[in-house]
């Protein structure tokens, strides 16, 4: 690659050496489709002089092949990453770019500007410094402009750029350069947007990009290559902040040495310092910081290092190491926004794993407070998230977690959401505050406990959980089950779907959404009859595989089995003992599992019943047998 620097020509160490400790800003372009995203990187490259030779060569080809010249080469064909994702036919969430100057490093995402791309802003914008919003002159603001500005101050990026290009396509006019402004800055203000920077330009022509404009001489401020090497980056920020830093592994390579490694979210530490490690709370003093190269004498917010402590204190992976002055809260209830990344809708009662920094737990969103509508910021009512929708939710972790609210830290208050059987990625979320609740709740010790209930029932308390279409003879075979386990002299529970649905469950429907709630209610009830010392009996059918797995995660290894009553559609239609599946053909009924909705059957069951080939008295006989087999009865 080629760099203008007299360094290079008269001492090539001492310019690696500068190259090296060159700050870096992260920044993010975004707008509106056809604003001129590609064009003004492809421009920010091409200036600064650091494309590869290949790329130089390309477009130079392009430049030929369109009939350009100089400064109007179509920089999109190099840059654009929707074009990519046609020509290879895959998927590219961001198409990130790297560069530099003389005075500052930079990568650079291109995110796509359609509204269905909403997510892969998101994405790019994660990580970024600073955001280039742009607006085409002739247009004006539009509903993405509104989004991806809406985008920008939730995500908590400090520094907008309002790049106004296009310039030459209304002949440089300082009155349409600031009826924009003005109408820009009426938004931003209900969005609480307040660091922003306006620039016109033309990325095609390169005005205002490097150099001031000749053909704009009534704008006087900042070029848009000099705001980016001058702008404060994020970095510098942090290291003024408490320290903070996650926990990725306990480094122990023999017995006299026992470190603890992570990257430093924020702040700065030196030897001697006081940490407090959460969730325990426990305290120590850092003895040395050790890396690769030697000991430092002090570390700083975006360095990988390894800690030692002059205490031998109990600290595992996604562990948070905080300044002991200043520590990060714990707690494990939040209210969040939480921005939608997946095709299948977010619904509450539903449990996805939280990954929040090194730490993986398990999430459930127990309400959907309201959804924003980002073109009018308007607070709409809402069961579920489709994809791009962001909505203000309350969420309920399986154990205590340390945080910071997102504005003050993203590293230590935002988190994603992932699906516990695929492990894709389906939201982002930022962390507003700790529910007071979850402070004031404590696990009250008990002296009787499970084992004391199981051991006068001569029992091992378990959960038979039948699953199946209707009609494929779950409450039948439940209820045999149910009866021979009595009669043996166990105690037992059935809980049927439909018994329940005219009790706890009755003001819930057969939506989506309600069918998650209906079996989380279900597993913790089964839960609480599980620590009573019971064999729980579950006739559900339980459509969905995450909410069943849910339910086994409730309960300890070996207490679930689940129970595949596997009866063919046909079948289970042919029988139709309640007449639903007519009703459902004709119309009448929605959401019914197997006709307009969907049945994930088992991937690993304990059981299976294959009831078109047994009666149900044999389908319990086979569940019995196997229980003894198991040792769950004595």
């Amino acid at each position: 690659m080629s760099h203008q620097s007299e360094l290079i020509a008269d001492d090539i160490n001492a310019y690696l050496k500068q190259h090296e400790h060159k700050s870096l800003l992260r920044f993010i372009t975004c707008g509106s489709v056809d604003d001129g995203k590609s064009t003004l990187i492809g421009r920010l490259l091409y200036e600064s002089k650091m494309l590869f030779e290949d790329q130089l060569a390309a477009v130079e080809a392009d430049s030929q092949r369109w009939g350009t010249q100089g400064d109007e080469m179509d920089f999109a064909l190099l840059v654009d990453g929707l074009a990519a994702e046609r020509e290879q036919g895959i998927t590219i969430d961001v198409a990130y770019r790297f560069f530099s100057t003389d005075r500052r490093k930079f990568i650079v995402a291109d995110t796509p500007g359609h509204e269905q791309y909403t997510r892969n802003m998101v994405t790019g914008a994660s990580t970024a410094d600073a955001a280039i919003l742009m607006v085409d002159a002739r247009r004006g603001i539009l509903t993405q402009t509104r989004r991806h500005s809406y985008l920008a101050s939730l995500i908590g990026i400090r520094h907008v750029v309002v790049a106004i290009n296009k310039m030459d396509l209304v002949d440089y006019s300082e009155k349409t350069f600031q009826r924009i402004v003005e109408e820009y800055k009426t938004f931003a203000r209900q969005i609480g947007l307040d660091n922003i920077t306006f620039i016109p330009l033309s990325a095609l022509k390169g005005d205002n990009i490097l150099t001031p404009s000749e053909r704009m001489p009534w704008y006087r401020g900042a070029t848009l290559m000099g705001y980016l090497e001058t702008v404060e980056v994020d970095d510098e920020l942090m290291q003024a902040s408490p320290f903070r830093m996650a926990v990725q592994w306990v480094n122990r390579p023999n017995l006299d040495f026992r470190g603890f490694s992570g990257q430093i979210a924020s702040g700065v530490i030196r030897p001697g310092d006081r940490i407090r490690t959460l969730p325990s709370g426990r305290e120590s003093t850092v003895a040395r910081i050790y890396t690769h190269n030697g000991d430092l004498p002090q570390a700083v917010a975006g360095q990988s290092v390894t800690l030692t402590l002059d205490d031998e204190i109990d600290t595992s992976r996604g562990d948070l190491m905080c300044a002991a002055e200043s520590p990060a809260s714990v707690a494990n209830q939040f209210e969040v926004t939480i921005v939608w990344m997946n095709d299948d809708p977010m619904l509450t009662g539903r449990t996805y794993l939280m990954k929040m920094g090194t730490k993986t737990v398990s999430a459930t969103i127990t309400d959907i407070k309201y959804q924003v509508n980002v073109n009018s910021l308007e607070h709409m009512a809402a069961k579920k998230l489709e994809l791009n929708a962001i909505g203000v939710c309350t969420i309920n972790l399986d154990q205590d977690v340390a945080f910071d609210p997102y504005q003050d830290n993203h590293d230590t208050g935002g988190f994603i959401l992932v699906d516990r059987l695929s492990y894709n990625t389906m939201g982002c979320g930022m962390i507003h505050f700790s529910l007071r609740r979850s402070q004031n709740i404590t696990v009250q010790h008990v002296d009787v406990n499970k084992q004391a209930r199981q051991s006068i029932k001569k029992q091992k308390p378990c959960v038979l959980w039948l699953t199946g279409l209707s009609g494929a003879g779950k409450s039948t075979i439940a209820n045999l089950v149910e009866k021979k386990l009595f009669a043996q002299g166990h105690h037992t529970y059935l809980l049927d779907g439909d018994n329940v649905r005219h009790g706890l469950n009755k003001d819930l429907g057969f939506t989506d959404a309600d069918r998650v709630e209906n079996i989380r209610r279900i597993a913790e009830v089964a839960k609480l009859m599980v620590d009573a010392g019971l064999i729980v009996i579950t006739a559900f059918i339980s459509p969905f595989r995450s909410e069943r797995d849910m339910a086994r995660g409730l309960l300890q290894p070996g207490e679930f089995m689940e129970v595949f009553v596997n009866t063919p559609l046909e079948v289970a239609e042919q029988r139709d003992v309640k007449g639903l599946y007519r009703k459902a053909r004709r119309g009448e009924l929605k959401n019914f599992t197997g006709i307009d909705s969907p049945y994930e059957a088992p991937l690993q069951p304990e059981c299976t019943l294959n009831t078109v080939d047994i009666t149900a008295e044999e389908a319990a006989d086979r569940i019995v047998a196997f229980m003894t087999e198991k040792g769950y009865l004595s």
